[in-house]
């Protein structure tokens, strides 16, 4: 059943989300907007623009349907799937609650391997250190990477580089593979989980794995791979801190670095970034520097994003380069924090 009746057509998610966004008005949605990515602001303000009046009914609708979503989510975490169907289906009915968890289902994107999560990580370590390189790397690209970071420091300096690239290079895994690998583990798949191929491993899951364990161990297996796949090496080490992550860098290593950093990159690559980077920057500067760096980046004018982003990746290189001579520490994470 059409929820907006037969005069309206179905609104995409996109289209919901913005008559949302407008019903809540702008100071609630300026607080939301925080937690969407550049490319998600983008979309839904297009879509916000192209709403030019939305019926009364409409509204309701969405925030009904947005109201049974938060709901069925709560009762998804704190019952599980079993709990949260007969909650819905006694509240709307067995084909509202299987419309809504449906939907739910496909927006949460149930991880496999989900029951791991809340293991322990020594525990866990026990429990994988003895299977095949991929089947680990398979089960730690499902993990959140701190959890992941500290199995792969604790694995053999043989194993860690192996697993690693085989995160690196993992693409898709269909739902039979990971089925079967839950099945060898003695645990099955999460009835949440869609049929649809998932998507885990790649480059950036690796690099948000060695970006939080300890600079020995990272540098351990980035040279092991430079040896066996200087490319992928190449791609990893290009993420492995983007521009953003200065904020993580002591005042004392940042002032190190601005000392290094060419003035016409630095204004580029402030240009385009948030509040808590620049602040982080005109902290580590002198007034008048600052002073002097706000009124370039104030005159500059229109950018062009590839050259925002090559001016970035250029700092990140001076940066990478102190911190390979050992004139700077960057923070990673658990056992690198300093003291002074």
């Amino acid at each position: 059943m059409d929820m907006y009746g037969d005069k309206e057509p179905e609104l995409t998610n996109t289209q919901k989300a913005a008559v949302l966004f407008i019903t809540l008005g702008p100071e609630y949605s300026a607080m939301l907007f925080k937690h969407l990515n550049d490319e998600e602001i983008e979309k839904l303000t297009l879509e916000i623009a192209n709403q030019k009046q939305v019926p009364v009914e409409q509204k309701k609708a969405v925030i009904s349907e947005f109201y049974q979503m938060l709901m069925a989510r709560s009762y998804l975490s704190s019952g599980g799937l079993e709990y949260a169907q007969n909650v819905l289906e006694k509240a709307l009915g067995s084909e509202k609650a299987s419309q809504i968890l449906s939907r739910l289902t496909t927006s949460l994107q149930v991880k496999p391997f989900d029951f791991l999560h809340k293991t322990d990580p020594a525990q866990l370590l026990n429990f994988i250190q003895n299977e095949h390189p991929q089947t680990i790397a398979l089960i730690m690209a499902y993990l959140e990477p701190d959890q992941a970071a500290t199995i792969l420091t604790s694995l053999p300096s043989e194993r860690q580089a192996e697993v690693a690239k085989r995160i690196a290079v993992m693409d898709r895994t269909s739902p039979d593979v990971l089925r079967e690998v839950e099945r060898v583990l003695e645990r099955k798949l999460s009835a949440l989980v869609t049929q649809d191929f998932t998507d885990a491993g790649g480059v950036k899951a690796i690099v948000e794995v060695l970006n939080r364990v300890d600079r020995t161990t990272e540098k351990g297996i980035v040279e092991a791979l430079e040896v066996d796949d200087p490319e992928l090496t190449e791609e990893i080490k290009k993420l492995m801190f983007v521009f953003e992550d200065i904020v993580m860098i002591d005042d004392r290593s940042l002032q190190m670095v601005l000392r290094d950093v060419d003035t016409k990159d630095l204004s580029l690559a402030l240009k385009a970034t948030n509040q808590d980077v620049q602040a982080k920057v005109f902290k580590n500067m002198s007034k008048r520097a600052g002073d002097m760096l706000r009124e370039e980046i104030e005159f500059m004018g229109p950018v062009k994003i590839r050259d925002v982003e090559e001016a970035q990746q250029r700092i990140v290189n001076v940066i990478r380069k102190l911190e390979d001579k050992g004139e700077i520490v960057i923070s990673r994470g658990k056992g690198d924090e300093m003291i002074v």
